[in-house]
């Protein structure tokens, strides 16, 4: 799928720390790119400066750290920017219940608005130049729905649909707009998922929820990796990427992983009631 290589134009990619961010910058240098990394922790920041690259902060959830990235950014490659791809976000799992309402703000503040925020501060610089790439990183779960995901799940519908009204919204642009629709790609994100779930819920809430006992099941199934059958390396993710952002017309959707090509079928052809219990299932036999 990948594209013959390019060089000379310049790319924004935030969460670059470790995964799907990380991957995407070192294979996009090596094809030519100018690549501006980002990450949310300036540690990160220093390692991949260390690294060679022109690295900076970005906090989806600090709005002054969005305007700062883009203004350096921007100072580096003399007001042009040929695409961005929005990929840094976190999970919190948990029933939706047991979900503190702040905890939801902060996920979607991290995977919803600071995205659109920084989308909007690069569009200017795209529409002026007449041509642009936006790529975001989105789910198999912004595709359907999983139990004990329902946070995650909320912040990735919400991304497919502000994606597809943007798509057309800038139709005739020269900008195009894609989506990628990684399954279990192989990263910190359980990881990272288990630190957000005892920071935000804890023992407290697993002893007094009637999902108890998922909860024990379900993070056990964390603590051991996750779900490891067709999962892919980050790779996988940056093939679609390279697509996305160097042929000619790019595509509205790219999914990657045998789940995510499944489910997208059988969104399409099973009725609501058969696959929430195939989803159901599908759930319950990772515990």
């Amino acid at each position: 799928m990948s594209a013959p290589t390019v060089s000379g134009r310049s790319i924004l990619i935030t969460g670059c720390s470790t995964g799907i961010g990380y991957a995407a910058a070192k294979i996009l240098k090596e094809r030519g790119w100018d690549v501006y990394p980002t990450c949310r922790q300036q540690k990160d920041v220093e390692r991949l400066r260390a690294e060679g690259f022109n690295a900076f902060l970005l906090d989806y959830q600090k709005p002054e750290t969005i305007a700062a990235a883009v203004e350096a950014v921007l100072a580096q490659t003399g007001g042009r920017l040929d695409a961005l791809f929005n990929n840094g976000a976190y999970a919190l799992p948990g029933a939706v219940e047991d979900l503190p309402v702040e905890a939801f703000r902060d996920q979607f503040e991290a995977n919803f608005f600071g995205w659109h925020d920084l989308t909007c501060r690069v569009l200017p610089v795209m529409r002026q130049q007449r041509h642009g790439r936006i790529v975001q990183c989105s789910s198999v779960l912004g595709l359907i729905a999983m139990k004990y995901r329902g946070a995650y799940n909320a912040t990735k519908y919400a991304l497919e649909g502000l994606t597809d009204t943007l798509r057309m919204e800038l139709d005739g642009s020269g900008i195009q707009v894609s989506l990628i629709e990684p399954g279990p790609i192989e990263s910190k994100f359980n990881e990272n998922a288990m630190a957000m779930f005892h920071r935000e819920l804890g023992e407290a809430v697993i002893e007094r929820s009637p999902f108890k006992a998922a909860y024990h099941r379900r993070l056990n199934h964390l603590k051991s990796g996750g779900a490891t059958r067709f999962k892919l390396g980050p790779e996988a993710v940056v093939d679609r990427l390279i697509h996305a952002i160097e042929a000619k017309k790019a595509k509205p959707r790219y999914f990657v992983t045998v789940p995510t090509h499944l489910m997208g079928v059988l969104r399409r052809i099973l009725p609501n009631r058969l696959l929430d219990r195939f989803l159901i299932r599908a759930a319950d036999a990772e515990e």
